[in-house]
């Protein structure tokens, strides 16, 4: 789980950060689909979503709604792809929680077993007792071996999450800065390869 994660969070990081610098860089839809396109994943399908919303809003005259609408869009695909990045962390959470007080009952149990054997032999030397004690503890020590790495790697994956959703919501930003931008232009282009695609006019209220 932590070698898949990772290789996950660093590929679905790098993607997004590379767009986001591209999203910075261009100046309309039309140009931010050309230079990213579907490759860069969660940001191209924020272009194909906004480019969606125009088209259908070509007959509004109002640019404030469209951006709203366009928003709202966007922040349910941030929030999607924020719910499928913490898939699986939650076994680790449920590990780190759990596996001490599992190591625990062991050692209990271990315990009130080595106490029934000093009662059998009515004996309490070391020798006897000592066996069962550290078998006991025993259980213990795997518990907090289980626990400490998966409390450990969650929070290495919280933080990588929370940083790759922060790459997310800038990079929504800057689709709603071109969406804008080319609402003030009154003329958007539909995001894809084909630069012959001709563009369509929207009527927009000043």
């Amino acid at each position: 789980m932590w070698l898949a994660k990772t290789i996950e969070l660093i590929v679905a990081g790098r993607r997004a950060r590379r767009a986001l610098r591209t999203l910075a860089s261009v100046r309309s839809l039309a140009e931010a689909a050309q230079r990213i396109g579907d490759a860069e994943g969660t940001v191209g399908r924020f272009l194909d979503t906004a480019v969606e919303e125009l088209r259908l809003s070509g007959d509004t005259l109002g640019r404030e709604g469209i951006k709203e609408r366009v928003a709202s869009r966007l922040e349910r695909i941030e929030a999607r792809r924020g719910r499928q990045m913490i898939r699986g962390t939650g076994v680790l959470a449920t590990i780190g929680a759990t596996a001490p007080f599992v190591g625990l009952f062991g050692t209990v149990w271990g315990i009130m077993n080595s106490f029934i054997g000093i009662s059998k032999s009515q004996t309490t030397n070391l020798a006897v007792v000592a066996p069962g004690i550290a078998e006991a503890l025993l259980a213990t020590a795997f518990g907090l071996a289980a626990a400490i790495p998966a409390v450990v790697i969650y929070n290495l994956f919280s933080r990588q999450i929370g940083a790759y959703r922060a790459v997310l919501g800038d990079a929504s930003a800057e689709v709603l800065r071109l969406v804008g931008r080319d609402l003030d232009r009154s003329v958007v282009t539909p995001p894809t390869a084909a630069a012959a695609r001709r563009p369509i006019p929207l009527s927009v209220a000043e």
